[in-house]
């Protein structure tokens, strides 16, 4: 029988295998192949090869190993049939990620709450992450709505785009809502346990960060399994599931960053300098907004950040692997579209390997050791687990290509576009090695110019003489800061492409993902310890209570910090798979050749590469202007309660928490709307516009990613190198809190907050949303183009 393969050399794939699913006939190429008249609705076709001819349906049957091959030996039968069934054997590994995750629940919520003070302050931030949660996902629906018509009338490609779209964008944001509401159970637990036990404390604040983690990665890959099921033959369908992924990601990154630092800025502003009172002081009608912005910014934002990610490197290593005709190589392969299923594979090993590293995760009491001691157990152990799993992957992911791929051919034989004359199993190993690797350094570099190294000393040093000072030597980190990433993406680039062409940069990023179970479990862990310090605080529970929370908080302000860089890092490598799918795309279609490439000598590729740049600081700027808006209208609502409700200030009158928490909402909620709209319309319009096209909005592709990913490593690690010398100093150095340094690093943190949480983040979901918007509307370019 004949199947859709992939576009390229794959177009035309005869197979004797099955697939679990309702698939087209198409004609063949070889005159001897009998015709099929009876043709079906062209609406049917809409898939990866759309503009083949479609001449009948089938129900297949299930997938078995073919008789036909010569090798009949145990191993080859059972490889025959994982790989046939790679889908269906992620789901099972996608189930178990999940079945983990709600084991986690249930430990969590067996804990302790604590007293009813405890109780109090962790119902407030559950409610205030509720009330945001909720209206945001009512927005968020209206706006489903609407794509989804839109992706439905595309010629060709609508029903499978639209299902999927829908699909990704209900898991995406059933995963960002069980994050965010375990954390906010976690917290208290948290602040609780540290009254007696600090490695029990660590234990329930990673396990609530690991149901976030967990979520993400079982969710993800199970939704991209249940939709090849239902969309075998149709890759338009993984595209949408990945839109619909970046969709959420947008709506909660963009909206849960303005939220959280509009919090934050006025609640400092005027609790902190006009009031003179501590940081998560109960007297401070914003304490509770500020809090909650910690879940739904770095909890929710950033998990569905990283679920964006981890999606498009496993859909984007999907549509580069079906064009990798590894039975054309090896005849006696005994199996078809190895380089489709083995996406599937990878995920499953990542998520093992995470499982595993979970249980590596743990610290001794530490109840009679320093602070310093305590926070540097937490980082110990939450590190721990992380080079578990990344080592763990590594020697599985070598295991499983020496034993699925046979030894013989060379990478530039087997992958059109690769170079490389080394065995293609070591080239495949190599490039998900340098991803995993390039996401260990470019962790390793933000952990370096954010922590309480040499360059954050330094903008401490330089508090003494002023904020200025302070703001400048941060300004000059941030960007020093963004040559290792820079070079650790391109030297990974470089060497995946030579190693396995436009497959191989998508493996790398899945590689550097792999671990994302348990890379995302340590930074959800951040904003959980953090709320817990502010519980701790706010509840009274004691000197010794209050430094266990500061030391578990110490730790998760550097993980949250290497958490940034990594989804920055992840973001670019995404990126670059999705711009390698859209010159294959494009190329399939005949709009572009990958031959001759992109000619930058074009002035419409020129004009789209500044325009790319150009959204990077547009994006920006809407969120520093709102963060300005949204923070001025706390502030007056802060004073206003001051000055107006009798016993606040002092302490004998409750603050309403809840009028803050509201006007934060409508904040976000009303100033994300137009950059969201601007990042979907933009590719549209270029693409479309006469004199600009599809090469013109290869330049905007290109533009964006190397303008964003700079621009956010920038923002995010100079924020964080603010707020950490600011707890620097707070630690007492430079004459310690309320000195003059301090408040001048004070300045220089309300400055950062903006850019590290929301201007940076942003950009992430940017770089990546626009490739994939690129490719659903190649069909669109290619019906106006004729």
């Amino acid at each position: 029988m004949w199947k859709i393969g992939g576009c390229g050399k794959k177009r035309w794939q005869k197979t004797e295998e099955s697939v679990l699913a309702v698939a087209f006939f198409v004609a063949s190429k070889d005159p001897k192949e009998p015709s099929h008249s009876a043709a079906l609705p062209t609406s049917l076709s809409r898939g990866h090869c759309a503009s083949a001819p479609v001449t009948g349906l089938l129900i297949q049957k299930p997938v078995f190993p073919s008789r036909s091959r010569t090798d009949h030996s145990l191993s080859s039968v059972v490889k025959q049939l994982v790989v046939a069934n790679a889908p269906l054997v992620a789901g099972i590994a996608s189930l178990l990620a999940l079945a983990f995750a709600f084991y986690l629940v249930r430990y969590i919520l067996r804990q302790d709450a604590g007293n009813e003070r405890v109780q109090e302050l962790s119902r407030d931030i559950q409610a205030g992450a509720k009330t945001f949660m909720t209206r945001e996902f009512r927005y968020l629906a209206i706006f489903a709505v609407v794509v989804a018509v839109v992706l439905y009338s595309m010629p060709e490609t609508g029903l499978p785009t639209t299902v999927g779209f829908l699909v990704g964008t209900v898991a995406s944001g059933l995963a960002g809502w069980i994050g965010m509401w375990i954390a906010t159970k976690s917290n208290g637990r948290t602040a609780h346990a540290a009254q007696t036990s600090f490695a029990k404390a660590l234990n329930i604040a990673y396990s609530g960060g690991s149901t976030m983690g967990f979520s993400v990665v079982g969710l993800g890959l199970l939704g991209l399994a249940v939709i090849y099921a239902l969309f075998p033959e149709h890759s338009h369908a993984w595209l949408g599931y990945a839109f619909g992924s970046s969709c959420v990601a947008l709506f909660l990154r963009v909206g849960g960053g303005i939220y959280t630092k509009s919090a934050d800025v006025g609640a400092d502003v005027v609790g902190k300098v006009e009031a003179g009172i501590p940081e998560d002081d109960p007297r401070n009608p914003g304490v509770i907004a500020d809090n909650v912005g910690d879940n739904v910014g770095d909890v929710a934002g950033m998990g569905s950040d990283l679920y964006e990610s981890y999606v498009s490197a496993v859909a984007a290593t999907m549509f580069l692997g079906a064009e990798v005709d590894f039975a054309a190589a090896f005849p006696n392969l005994g199996f078809e579209d190895l380089g489709l299923m083995i996406a599937f594979l990878f995920g499953v090993l990542g998520i093992v390997s995470s499982i595993i590293g979970y249980f590596f995760v743990n610290a001794g009491e530490g109840t009679d050791v320093s602070y310093e001691q305590q926070a540097a157990n937490a980082r110990s152990a939450l590190n721990r687990g992380t080079t578990v799993a990344n080592v763990l992957t590594s020697l599985l992911a070598l295991g499983l290509i020496f034993w699925l791929v046979p030894a013989g051919e060379s990478a530039a034989a087997v992958i059109d576009d690769a170079a490389a004359s080394m065995d293609v199993r070591w080239a495949l190993f190599l490039t998900i090695l340098s991803g995993l690797i390039t996401g260990v350094v470019i962790g390793k570099a933000t952990e370096y110019y954010t922590s309480e190294y040499a360059p954050v000393k330094q903008i401490a040093e330089s508090a003494e003489t002023g904020a200025a000072t302070t703001i400048i030597e941060g300004l000059g980190t941030g960007m020093l800061s963004t040559v290792v990433p820079a070079l650790a993406v391109s030297v990974a680039t470089l060497l995946a492409y030579y190693l396995g062409g436009l497959f191989g940069i998508a493996l790398a990023a899945l590689g550097m993902l792999l671990t994302l179970g348990v890379v995302l479990s340590t930074d959800a862990y951040g904003p959980i310890t953090d709320n817990a310090q502010g519980i701790s605080e706010m509840a009274n529970l004691g000197q010794d209570v209050r430094e266990r929370c500061e030391a578990l908080d110490s730790a998760g302000n550097t993980t949250a910090a290497i958490g940034k860089g990594f989804a920055i890092g992840s973001a670019a490598l995404a990126a670059l798979a999705w711009l390698a799918t859209y010159f294959s795309e494009a190329a399939a279609q005949n709009l572009l050749s990958l031959e001759a490439g992109v000619n930058l000598m074009n002035p419409a590729v020129l004009v789209g590469l500044l325009l790319g740049a150009m959204l990077t600081f547009y994006l920006s700027s809407v969120g520093i202007h709102a963060i300005s808006r949204g923070g001025a209208a706390v502030v007056n609502e802060v004073r206003r309660q001051f000055d107006e409700i009798d016993g606040v200030r002092s302490g004998d009158t409750k603050p309403d928490y809840a009028r803050c928490v509201d006007i934060t909402t409508g904040a976000a909620l009303r100033e994300m709307m137009l950059p969201g709209v601007v990042v979907l319309v933009a590719p549209v319009v270029v693409g479309a516009l006469p004199g600009l096209g599809v090469e013109a909005l290869a330049g905007l592709l290109a533009g964006v990613l190397m303008s964003g990913f700079l621009t956010a490593i920038f923002m995010s690690n100079a924020g964080g190198a603010w707020d950490n010398a600011k707890k620097y100093i707070e630690s007492g150095v430079h004459g310690g809190k309320g000195s003059e340094a301090h408040k001048a690093s004070v300045v220089g943190d309300t400055v950062g907050d903006p850019l590290k949480d929301t201007a940076g983040p942003s950009l992430n979901v940017l770089i990546k949303l626009m490739g994939k918007v690129a490719v659903i509307f190649l069909p669109l370019f290619a019906y106006l183009l004729g």
